[in-house]
């Protein structure tokens, strides 16, 4: 089997421990697991995890002293105005089960969102930025939109005219070129595909956003000087 293969299946491992697979891809999982050692032995570590998450008690957490900042309310009532305005353009496309790095980053997002308003938090973010891949094979078509948030970065993405059943797998790097994972998703049946991921790395910090697209790679850099600017891409194969 070869290295990219199997790293597929891991990808998957998350969501079947949280059982979060839709019934054909969950039996093509357990089929692999039948024959593959590593894979049981890392599912074995995931369902501990997936055991404790219910678990979780939000009442535990402590309560930060500081004050929020005095615009907060105003930030979020437009964030829950843009977060709708988004959901109704996303009707019309199809929405893609994320992977497991989508749950666990749907699971930070709470914890986050109490980090943030602790002491020494600015509040100060980035515009958003559309991101455009510019050196795709002819046909292929990827573009971004990247988002400020207390989290880190949400990530719109839009991919088309890849092989369907694909394994797209997006990141971000800071200066440092450091990697910051943001989920990943599945090409489904030659459709244009959408699809809606986070990073934990902030926007302001971000220089770089990169598509792993089955063996090809894709990167764009990401322009901190003006908001939706399209990035001039980069294909790193």
């Amino acid at each position: 089997m070869r290295t990219d293969d199997h790293r597929d299946w891991k990808l998957s491992l998350g969501a079947y421990a949280l059982g979060d697979l839709p019934p054909d891809e969950r039996a093509a999982v357990a089929a692999h697991l039948e024959g593959c050692e590593e894979c049981r032995a890392e599912l074995r570590s995931l369902e501990g995890v997936a055991a404790l998450l219910p678990l979780a008690d939000p009442a535990r957490i402590e309560q930060p002293t500081a004050r929020p900042p005095a615009d907060l309310g105003a930030r979020i009532e437009a964030q829950i105005a843009a977060e709708s305005a988004r959901e109704g353009r996303a009707r019309k496309r199809r929405r893609l089960r994320l992977g497991f790095g989508g749950a666990i980053a749907a699971a930070a997002v709470a914890a986050a969102l109490a980090i943030a308003i602790l002491p020494g938090s600015s509040g100060e973010s980035s515009p958003a930025q559309k991101v455009d891949f510019a050196s795709l094979p002819k046909g292929v078509s990827i573009d971004a939109t990247l988002e400020p948030h207390a989290f880190g970065t949400e990530i719109e993405m839009y991919v088309s005219g890849v092989r369907s059943g694909t394994l797209c797998r997006v990141f971000l790097r800071d200066a440092k070129g450091r990697t910051y994972s943001a989920g990943s998703f599945r090409y489904r049946w030659g459709e244009d595909s959408h699809a809606v991921l986070s990073s934990a790395l902030d926007l302001s910090q971000a220089k770089v956003i990169g598509v792993h697209a089955g063996d090809r790679t894709f990167m764009a850099p990401v322009d901190q000087a003006t908001a939706l600017v399209g990035g001039a891409g980069i294909d790193a194969t």
